[in-house]
């Protein structure tokens, strides 16, 4: 391949993972096509990109970015794996391909969040967490309890009293 080429691939791995702030590495070596069609589908359904590319043309791409700290010491055939709505959901869906018997070839190898190397144990653990509609309802029912009590607490009291006044209204009312 000449230079001229490698420059022309590098851009265009640069510029596909601009505003990219995470991604996997996944092992699929051995993989039938029929399967890798299977997968490649079924990632795109959930809005994740796959993508087969050389060690050395991504650590060129992505020198000096966030996401060079993922291809540092990265060896043999692997496929970049990135977008999904955030990364628990991207790693939760790696670890669920990883996890099916029709794709068991795949396996999570590795990756990059914020700047931060993960390994394969690491992108399990990340495949554990809240993702962030369930870390927003979380966030807003914290945020609303305490109102909710204190809500609760104030108007109990005037509530017991209204009760009480009615039902004393309807005994003289019943006695008339």
């Amino acid at each position: 391949m000449s230079k001229y080429v490698k420059e022309l691939m590098t851009d265009d791995l640069a510029s596909k993972w601009d505003g990219v702030g995470e991604l996997m590495l996944v092992s699929m070596v051995g993989m039938e096509a029929n399967d890798t069609v299977a997968l490649r589908k079924r990632l795109r359904d959930k809005n994740i990109q796959m993508m087969v590319v050389k060690n050395s043309l991504a650590r060129r791409a992505t020198e000096g970015t966030t996401l060079a700290p993922a291809f540092e010491g990265a060896k043999g055939a692997q496929a970049v794996v990135w977008g999904a709505e955030d990364v628990v959901a991207l790693a939760k869906e790696v670890m669920a391909v990883a996890e099916t018997p029709q794709f068991k070839l795949f396996a999570p190898t590795g990756g990059v969040l914020d700047g931060s190397k993960l390994s394969a144990d690491d992108v399990k653990a990340v495949s554990k967490w809240p993702s962030r509609a369930e870390m927003l309802s979380i966030i807003s029912g914290q945020i609303m309890g305490p109102a909710m009590t204190l809500s609760a607490q104030l108007l109990g009291p005037a509530k017991m009293l209204a009760s009480q006044i009615k039902q004393k209204g309807d005994e003289e009312g019943g006695e008339e």
